[in-house]
């Protein structure tokens, strides 16, 4: 396997259409960060995350920090010398150090149009908000919450029969294909960061059940 070293994070089905995407271009992934399993149900049974499973089906390396600012979680990815990581719907912050660890940085597929709708919840949010049209992006990411310079964004409309969930499924195959487009617009040198406009931001955070 050649290629840039690439180390995945995400945890829930959202990220799976992206790590798909990365096994079946035959990107080089030297390992799967992903949360620890849960307990579940009636029987508080341990589950793993979704990204867990399909990692295991293809023979990936799996790692699940119990915190990403343990030291020893730091060192293990420092190990694996990753020219790049790729983030989404990981579930945790991620410290300066790790952040720093890649030379070429650590790219997030974010479901909204930033800078608007930065945080846990951007399709919620939209929806409650009645906006016609959404999409996603992929940034650069900075210690800030999603405030890192933008690579690439794609716009879609919002359909208005169309719930969450429905709009959750075809932001996450959205965001794989747009970041396949991404690595491929880093690779050739078409690709530059561009800084977000803070001034035309809002913010989604995670709704309370």
């Amino acid at each position: 396997m050649t290629g840039w070293r690439i180390i995945f994070m995400g945890t829930p089905e959202f990220a799976c259409p992206t790590l798909r995407t990365l096994i079946a271009r035959g990107e080089n992934l030297v390992a799967v960060v992903t949360q620890p399993d849960r307990p579940k149900g009636r029987g508080q049974k341990l589950l793993p995350p979704p990204v867990k499973e399909l990692a295991l089906q293809h023979g990936i390396p799996v790692i699940q920090p119990p915190k990403v600012r343990d030291l020893a979680f730091i060192e293990t990815l420092l190990n694996l010398k990753p020219d790049l990581i790729v983030v989404v719907a990981f579930g945790q912050i991620l410290p300066k150090a790790l952040l720093d660890i890649p030379p070429k940085g650590c790219i997030n597929v974010h479901a909204s149009l930033l800078p608007r709708y930065r945080g846990a919840a951007p399709l919620n949010w939209c929806i409650i908000n009645g906006e016609t049209e959404t999409g996603v992006t992929t940034m650069l990411m900075d210690p800030g919450l999603d405030t890192g310079p933008m690579l690439l964004r794609s716009a879609t409309t919002i359909d208005g029969n169309e719930d969450i969930i429905a709009l959750h499924d075809r932001m996450s195959l959205l965001g794989a294909e747009l970041l396949a487009e991404t690595l491929d617009g880093l690779k050739a040198g078409r690709v530059s960061p561009q800084q977000q406009d803070d001034s035309l931001s809002c913010y989604a955070p995670m709704l309370k059940k």
